[in-house]
Parts: C-alpha cells; structure tokens; sequence
C-alpha cells in the first residue's frame, strides 16, 4: 500500500519492524527529515498503516521475515519501484526467552538471518550514486553480555559479527560508498511484564544516569544513514551501560540499587 508516492526529491529507506516501538520512532524520524519510508510489518499492519496515513510519503510492506524467500523478495519488489533506495535499517527482532528448540531458532531467523539476508540482497542491487547504508540493530548486550535471553543474546552476537563481514565485502567489491553499521541501543521502553515504573528505575543503570529516548534512536539511525562514519563500526546509544558489569538483564534489576555498579 503506497499512502503517497516517492517524489524524485525523496530518497527512501526502509524499516524492518517499523510499525511500533523503536521501529515507529526510525520511521518518524526520517519522515520528518524528507525521507520517503517504507514500514515494514508482520503482524502490526493496522499500525503500520495508520502510522503511514500520518507521514507526508510513506508505504506498508507486509513480509515474514523468518521466511528467507520472503525476504529477498521484498527486497527486489522494492528496488523495481524505487530507483533512490538508499538505506535499509534492520530493525524486526524477537526478544524474550526460547521456550523451545523451534523458538530458539525462530529467534535465530528473525534476529540474525533475516537483517543478513536482507542485507545481502540490499547491497548486491547495482551501485547507487553516493553509496547505500545497511543500518543493522544489534544490542549493548554484544558488548556486555549477561546470562539472561540467551539465544537472543546468541543472535544479536551472530548479527554484529556480520557487520565487518558485509563491509569488507563491499570494499573488496569496489563499492567502498556502500557502508554497513550496527546501531546497539541500550534499554530503552518497558519489555514483557516490566511496569514503566520499574523500566524508569532499571534503564538509568547506566553511566549518564538517564533513560535512552526514542528520538535519541532517531537521530543515531539518521546520522548513520547521512554521515561521515566509515563503515563496519558499531554505534552504542546506550548512556554508557555497555561499559558497566551488570549481572542480569536490567528486567531483573528493580529491585537492585539504583547506582551503576
């Protein structure tokens, strides 16, 4: 569903997961800067929608990311209508424990496969003037690592481990224009069963001693896509909390003194 068509003026992008949450964040924020967007959602096509029907030039996508076919046809769908395609944030994710093999690997298609598959077929499309951006968001947990989520965890390790890999790709390739990035926020909005009061407390265990916004999210995701960054390099938007030891998934920590450790 086009909501208004890309003028030549527009550039565009696409943001996986962009109907909610973070994702919906990335969306305004590149809206607001002159982009033409392109939502992507699963499940949350009415807010998908609805979130298209407020920007000046947006698209809903619908596609299971966790189906490999899936993805590349959505990337090739796109690049047939959209000749100034030029950034691909990968934001869809799964989070929360794996009940089961089928659930851990589940995770596992959404979490690394999908954003790496997307990637791939995003930077093999032929050269655009002035480059293409892969924005992939990964976790402060590829820094700091703790025991809980584990095959969450797992994942978000496998997908920043690709970062480096798909950047000296395009190097190797001659496209040194094309640049791949991770974007590792920190804890940022209430997860599962956690209250806001709870999530206010926990997600200022961190050096600056203040919660990560989501225009924060914003404005990190528009610099990587506009700025000077060299590819291959992870970018925390976290107030410093990869660089603490926390022994558990904030989650857990309401009950833990407020000061960083």
């Amino acid at each position: 569903m086009i909501t208004a068509p890309p003028s030549a003026d527009r550039p565009a992008v696409l943001v996986t997961g962009g109907a909610r949450r973070i994702g919906a964040a990335i969306v305004r924020g590149f809206a607001d800067a002159g982009w033409h967007v392109i939502i992507h959602s699963h499940r949350s096509t009415s807010a998908a929608r609805a979130l298209a029907d407020a920007l000046p030039s947006a698209e809903v996508v619908t596609a299971d990311l966790g189906d490999t076919d899936a993805c590349a046809t959505l990337v090739d769908s796109l690049a047939a209508h959209l000749p100034d395609w030029r950034v691909l944030v990968n934001n869809a994710a799964r989070f929360g424990p794996a009940r089961d093999t089928a659930d851990a690997l589940a995770t596992f298609r959404l979490n690394a496969l999908a954003p790496w598959t997307l990637a791939d077929r995003f930077l093999r499309l032929p050269p655009l003037a002035g480059g293409r951006r892969v924005i992939h968001l990964t976790d402060q947990k590829v820094a700091h690592p703790n025991p809980d989520f584990p095959h969450y965890t797992m994942a978000k390790h496998a997908l920043a481990g690709v970062v480096a890999g798909q950047q000296m790709a395009q190097d190797q390739a001659g496209r040194p224009q094309d640049r791949v990035y991770a974007l590792a926020p920190g804890a940022i909005l209430a997860s599962l069963d956690q209250s806001e009061a709870e999530a206010d407390r926990t997600h200022r265990l961190n050096l600056l001693r203040r919660r990560v916004t989501l225009p924060d999210m914003a404005d990190a995701a528009l610099f990587l896509a506009t700025g000077p960054l060299a590819g291959g390099q992870t970018l925390f938007a976290d107030c410093g909390q990869h660089l603490l030891r926390q022994p558990r998934d904030v989650i857990f920590l309401a009950e833990e003194p407020a000061e960083p450790a």
